[in-house]
């Protein structure tokens, strides 16, 4: 099972940044030596982390040190042709590819370029190329499931770059930035880069607060000195709740005979994969009273509802949409009472129990097969689960 990262780039975000502070979830800040001779890069760069103070935030910063001053301006097909005469494994090759084609979409949008002719400048420098890779190499080694993050900063004002002065953040890293909310911040200066842009591009984060348990924080310094502490912060998270994704399947009826709608029909939604339903008396056109049959259930289940619905009603039509459940994690527990052994179930929420009740059904079975109340049971129960603890 892969990971759950969290980004909060309070101060924006930048290809040594991530490297520094991917390298510290992991731990694997020697590893970052070896990038240059993974990517064939000896003779021409090495890597070099020294420890940070910025704001009394102790990090390292990660740089990598040009050997030769090279006046290159690569194309994608030369970037494309590094990567795959790297060192890297397949999958990290196929995500510093990933990443490089958000860069070289944008760019080509911003020039007006095909992207296979677009002159990478910075982004296409030695130092850019291993931050993209490594970046690429932590990531793999990862294993990112799913990604939350805050809003992102990018900084304001104006910054030089190789095709003259740009407003920030530039042409490119705005195009990156498209559909993702974005803060400018208090300070002038550049904070969110292309290179950095683009990493959570790839990493497609979620925008939404969530009830997270950070299990790890690392810190990933940049080289610019602000007011505010220039450091990019990752957290490897669990959820306190468990969040799916679903669909809800819903079909207005109000010309089928509902004795037809009863207990076998509702077996048969769940033996279908319908993880839970409902019918709503409703008014539908021309006065008439009607049902509105609502069904949840995962994607893969939406097939074989859909059938069972239209063979097995007089609908002609259905609506369907995806919608997320959060649900909070459950476990079981087996007691013995003194009316035998009953499941109880209780509901788990930042790590303590907040929620405990018996299985209805079981207490219901009992409570019919001995005359004794529903409520005697079900309290009987809990007292046994209480003490068990």
């Amino acid at each position: 099972m892969g990971h759950i990262l969290k980004i909060e780039a309070f101060s924006g975000a930048s290809g040594d940044m991530f490297l520094g502070a991917f390298a510290g979830l992991l731990d694997v800040y020697d590893e970052l030596l070896k990038l240059p001779l993974l990517l064939n890069f000896a003779d021409k760069a090495e890597i070099v982390i020294e420890e940070t103070n910025k704001n009394g935030i102790v990090c390292k910063q990660v740089k990598v040190k040009e050997l030769v001053h090279e006046h290159v301006h690569r194309h994608m097909s030369h970037i494309y042709e590094i990567i795959d005469k790297s060192e890297l494994n397949a999958n990290a090759k196929k995500i510093s590819r990933e990443i490089f084609e958000i860069i070289g979409r944008a760019e080509s949008t911003v020039h007006g370029v095909p992207i296979e002719k677009i002159h990478f400048h910075e982004v296409g420098a030695v130092d850019s190329i291993i931050d993209v890779c490594g970046a690429a190499y932590l990531i793999d080694k990862l294993n990112i499931e799913k990604t939350y993050s805050s809003p992102l900063t990018t900084g304001k004002g104006f910054v030089k770059t190789a095709h003259g002065l740009l407003p920030v953040p530039c042409p490119a890293t705005k195009l990156i930035l498209e559909g993702l909310p974005c803060l400018e911040g208090d300070e002038e200066g550049e904070r969110l880069t292309p290179t950095g842009a683009a990493i959570i591009k790839y990493l497609n984060p979620i925008f939404k607060s969530v009830p997270l348990i950070d299990k790890k924080t690392s810190y990933g310094s940049g080289e610019k000195e602000f007011t505010a502490p220039n450091v990019l912060r990752l957290s490897i998270s669990e959820l306190s709740v468990t969040e799916k994704e679903m669909i809800i399947i819903e079909t207005n009826i109000d010309d089928y005979n509902s004795e037809y709608l009863g207990w076998e029909f509702q077996n048969q939604l769940l033996a279908k994969g319908a993880l839970d339903f409902y019918f709503t008396q409703i008014i539908m056109k021309k006065g008439r009273p009607g049902l509105l049959i609502t069904i949840l259930c995962y994607e893969e289940n939406l097939p074989k509802l859909k059938e069972f619905v239209f063979k097995n009603t007089s609908s002609i039509g259905l609506r369907y949409y995806r919608t997320n459940k959060i649900q909070l994690e459950r476990k079981i527990d087996n007691v013995e009472t003194e009316f035998g052994k009953f499941n109880v179930k209780s509901s788990i929420i930042d790590g303590n129990t907040s929620k405990v009740k018996p299985e209805a059904d079981e207490v219901l079975k009992y409570s019919f097969e001995n005359n004794i109340s529903p409520q005697k049971v079900s309290q009987k129960v809990l007292e046994s689960y209480n003490k068990k603890d």
